[in-house]
């Protein structure tokens, strides 16, 4: 598969791959039919690209207009490949690489308010529900107007997944990629705002 940034500032720039079969890129159809969605919410915004692989998704956020993405990558070969794609973007002076479990970067506070959360884990191992329920269960991610969007293969997907502050609001399926959204729910917002008084 080809990768390239679509449309923004590096809009054409091809990406390089990740060596052998550790990640899973997402298809251009799906890429540009998930920032439709998205839409002018994505100018300014901080994104988190968790099980970043390529940097893919992260780098066509910048490239749209993104404030600043972090990309959190525990594959060695991969973090370098997302490092190398960001320079040559030109992209990296507002982005940030970390080399981690995406679990133990979901077990802290965030440093900073992350408008978007973009959770394309290894397929067909749990990981994408392991990561919601992370971010469930840590009220320092529970922040208004935050959004979380799971790529995963619609083989993976169980509808009785339900979260105690978060809610699907959008389910798309491109070929073999799915595409799920959630946002913060409207009781969990409010009880956010009132411990904060």
């Amino acid at each position: 598969m080809s990768l390239r940034v679509i449309a923004g500032k590096a809009r054409g720039m091809k990406l390089k791959p990740v060596p052998g079969e550790s990640t899973r890129p997402i298809t251009d159809r799906a890429k540009e039919a998930l920032f439709s969605i998205i839409g002018s919410d994505i100018k300014g915004a901080n994104f988190l690209d968790l099980f970043a692989g390529t940097g893919s998704v992260g780098i066509e956020a910048l490239s749209r207009g993104a404030e600043f993405a972090l990309f959190v990558e525990l594959n060695g070969r991969a973090i370098k490949v997302v490092q190398a794609n960001l320079a040559h973007t030109r992209l990296i002076s507002r982005a940030k690489t970390i080399r981690r479990d995406a679990f133990q970067i979901l077990a802290k506070p965030p440093d900073r308010h992350f408008h978007f959360v973009y959770v394309a884990p290894p397929q067909y191992h749990g990981l994408w529900f392991k990561a919601l329920t992370a971010l469930d269960l840590n009220a320092d991610w529970h922040q208004a107007e935050s959004r979380i969007i799971v790529q995963i293969d619609p083989k993976e997907y169980e509808s009785d997944h339900n979260f105690t502050h978060f809610e699907l609001y959008d389910r798309r399926r491109y070929g073999h990629t799915m595409l799920i959204f959630y946002r913060l729910t409207e009781v969990a917002d409010a009880s956010r705002k009132d411990s904060a008084l």
